[in-house]
C-alpha cells in the first residue's frame, strides 16, 4: 500500500491481525523494508506488523536532501497516523534504530517499547559521511557498495547477502545521501535522557559500523533497558543471522507484552484483545449486580486461565472456539467469535474449513446454519 505523507508517497506494508498490538519496523540505510522479512513473518502471527520504505528508499519517493532525524522520525509518526495507530512497539536497524530512538524522544506517548538494533547515539566523524555522500554524488551507489557490504555481512556469498547488495545498488542516490546527512548531523543530546519506555538494545558481536560499545552506550542511556548480543553477526543480522535475530525480537516482545500475574487482570487484557475494545466497553457499561459474578467467573476462569495458556496460540484457540460453538448450536456466541476473527487472525477461508469439519463430525444441518450466520456476520463486518 501507499500513503501520502506530506510531500511524498510512502510505501508501507502491513501484516497480522488488524487489532493486535502494533509493531513498527524500520530498515537500515541503503536497504528496504524487506530486510525485516523473517522477523515480520514471525511477528505477524501475534502482532500487527507495519513496515515502511523510508524516504528515498525502496518504493518510497525521494526528496532533495539533506534530511534530518527529526524529519525521518516525523515520517514514521505520520505513517502510524495514516493507519490510525496511536502507539506502537518500534524497532529498527542502523539508521532505523536511530530513528526509533528519535521517535521515542520526540513523542514518548506514541512508543510502547523500543528495539534499537546495531545502531548508535552518534555515527562517527561528520567528514566520513560527507566523503561517502560525495562518492555517491560522483559515482552512484556502485562507488560505495563494496565498502558497505564489508561492514554489513560476514559472508557475502550467501543468497541473503547478495540480495542486500542488490537493495543497496537499487537505492536512489538522492535518498541515500539525504539519509546519510541525517546520520552525519544527529547528536546524542537529541535523545539522551528523554527515553523511559521498555527497551531492548540488540547488536551483532562483530558489527564494525556500530560495535557493541555503541550499543552499550544506548543501554546506559535508557533506564532499565536490556542489552542482547547476537553471536557471529555483523551490521545487519536480520537476514544473515535470521534465526538468532528472530528469537531476540520475539523475546523482547514476549517480555514487553507479558500478561499481568493476576488471572482476572490477564483475562481482561486477553478479552479486549480477542473481542475488541469497543465490545468489552459496551459489555462493561451494561454490567449489573445480576451478571457481575458471572462476568468475574468468565474473566478469571476462562479468559484468564484458559485463553492465556501458552500451549496454543490465540489464533488456534479462536479456531477451536468457532468449531465447538457451531457444533453445539451456540449461535449468539458463535456470531460474537466470528466478529472476533478480525482480531485473532482467522481468515474467512479458515473459518470455512472449520465448518466443513463441523459438517463431517457434527452434521450438515448444524454446519449449514453456522455457515449462514458466518456469511451474514462477515458481510456486516465489511460494511
Amino acid at each position: 500500500m501507499f500513503c501520502q505523507i506530506g510531500d511524498i508517497s510512502m510505501h508501507v506494508q502491513v501484516e497480522g491481525p488488524p487489532d493486535a498490538p502494533p509493531v513498527l519496523l524500520l530498515h537500515s540505510l541503503g536497504t528496504t523494508l524487506h530486510m525485516w522479512d523473517p522477523q515480520a513473518e514471525a511477528l505477524a502471527r501475534r502482532f500487527r506488523v507495519v513496515r515502511m520504505d523510508m524516504r528515498g528508499h525502496g518504493l518510497t519517493e525521494a526528496t532533495p536532501g539533506p534530511y534530518s532525524m527529526a524529519m525521518l522520525a516525523g515520517d514514521a509518526l505520520a505513517v502510524l497516523d495514516s493507519l490510525g495507530i496511536a502507539a506502537a512497539h518500534v524497532g529498527g536497524v542502523s539508521i532505523g534504530g536511530r530513528i526509533a530512538l528519535q521517535v521515542a524522544a520526540m513523542a514518548p506517548s506514541r512508543v510502547l517499547s523500543l528495539l534499537p538494533c546495531d545502531t548508535a547515539l552518534e555515527f562517527g566523524p561528520p567528514e566520513t559521511w560527507q566523503q561517502r555522500m560525495d562518492a555517491v554524488a560522483a559515482g552512484g551507489m556502485a562507488a560505495v557498495v563494496d565498502g558497505v557490504m564489508e561492514r554489513w555481512v560476514l559472508d557475502p556469498s550467501l543468497a541473503s547477502s547478495r540480495a542486500l547488495r542488490r537493495m543497496l545498488l537499487g537505492t536512489d542516490p538522492v535518498g541515500y545521501m539525504g539519509c546519510a546527512a541525517a546520520l552525519r548531523d544527529c547528536r546524542a543530546e537529541e535523545v539522551v535522557g528523554r527515553i523511559r519506555c521498555p527497551t531492548t538494545v540488540i547488536v551483532g558481536d562483530r558489527d564494525p559500523s556500530t560495535p557493541p560499545a555503541a550499543a552499550q552506550a544506548i543501554h546506559a542511556a535508557i533506564p532499565d533497558s536490556r542489552l542482547m548480543t547476537i553471536a557471529e553477526a555483523a551490521h545487519i543480522p536480520t537476514l544473515e543471522r535470521e534465526g538468532a535475530m528472530t528469537r531476540a525480537v520475539l523475546a523482547h516482545m514476549k517480555l514487553v507484552t507479558a500478561l499481568p500475574a493476576a488471572a482476572a487482570e490477564a483475562g481482561m487484557v486477553m478479552r479486549r484483545r480477542v473481542l475488541g475494545e469497543a465490545h468489552v466497553a459496551r459489555s462493561e457499561a451494561a454490567l449489573t449486580p445480576l451478571d457481575q459474578p458471572f462476568r468475574d467467573f468468565i474473566l478469571e476462569g476462562v479468559w484468564g486461565r484458559v485463553w492465556t495458556r501458552p500451549g496454543l496460540s490465540v489464533r488456534d484457540r479462536s479456531l477451536l472456539c468457532l468449531g465447538i460453538l457451531a457444533a453445539l448450536h451456540h449461535h449468539d456466541e458463535f456470531r460474537l467469535h466470528v466478529r472476533a476473527t478480525k482480531n485473532t487472525g482467522v481468515t474467512p477461508e479458515e473459518l470455512g474449513e472449520v465448518l466443513l469439519q463441523v459438517a463431517a463430525y457434527g452434521g450438515v444441518p448444524t454446519a449449514n446454519t453456522a455457515l449462514r450466520i458466518a456469511k451474514d456476520t462477515l458481510k456486516e463486518m465489511e460494511g
